[in-house]
């Protein structure tokens, strides 16, 4: 029994350790990025397990952890808090250096329409996936106008739009674009018109940024 006591302790000191230092974990004590949307979303980058338990008594009901299933410290830390604290955890796969994939589109809808409100968005940083996320929660729970769903991807949820995630930007601005002259509704331009390939093609981005973002702060 007491051997068992010890695995799980230094178990749980692995996690810890790889959350916070090979994870960037250190630098989301200093800074959150936790942000109100209305009344039923909410943004932030990966919690840790205390500020899981802060979420709760706000009503938060859901959390959607956009980095996927991942073995690693992070995501065990918060599978486990999420079950103390009776959170719902959905683990939901988006990119920040591509186009959105119109299937991931279609499974965002299906995500929208069934998840417990107050809900909570993350990913690593709660810059890039959580924006493109909260940008396709305006358009598509919310029908609000592309210009509202823009301003999800910001400086001030420390967002880059010149370097490789500004593909994101090109999306939302894709979609402005056509729906200012047609009309169209968002589902229907993703469904009929809208092109990931090419408008991966077309977007260009600063190269320095990229070097800044993906070698020293290790953004995804």
């Amino acid at each position: 029994m007491k051997a068992r006591v010890k695995q799980f302790k230094f178990n749980r000191f692995l996690a810890w350790f790889d959350m916070i230092i090979k994870d960037h974990g250190f630098l989301r004590f200093c800074y959150n990025n936790f942000h109100k949307i209305d009344e039923n979303l909410y943004r932030s980058n990966m919690p840790t397990p205390s500020r899981i338990r802060d979420y709760r008594k706000l009503g938060i009901k859901t959390i959607v952890n956009l980095r996927g299933v991942r073995k690693d410290g992070g995501w065990l830390l918060e599978n486990e808090a999420c079950g103390k604290y009776n959170i719902k955890l959905i683990d939901f796969r988006a990119r920040s250096r591509a186009a959105p994939e119109k299937e991931m589109i279609f499974k965002a809808e299906k995500l929208f329409n069934s998840i417990k409100y107050p809900a909570l968005i993350h990913c690593k940083s709660g810059a890039d996936r959580a924006g493109i996320m909260c940008a396709l929660y305006m358009l598509i729970y919310k029908k609000k106008h592309p210009d509202i769903a823009k301003k999800q991807l910001s400086w001030k949820y420390l967002h880059v739009k010149w370097a490789k995630p500004g593909v994101l930007d090109a999306f939302v601005e894709s979609y402005s674009f056509e729906y200012e002259k047609n009309k169209i509704k968002f589902m229907d331009w993703v469904k009929n018109k809208y092109n990931p390939e090419k408008l991966e093609s077309s977007f260009r981005s600063v190269w320095w940024l990229n070097r800044f973002l993906d070698d020293i702060l290790r953004r995804e």
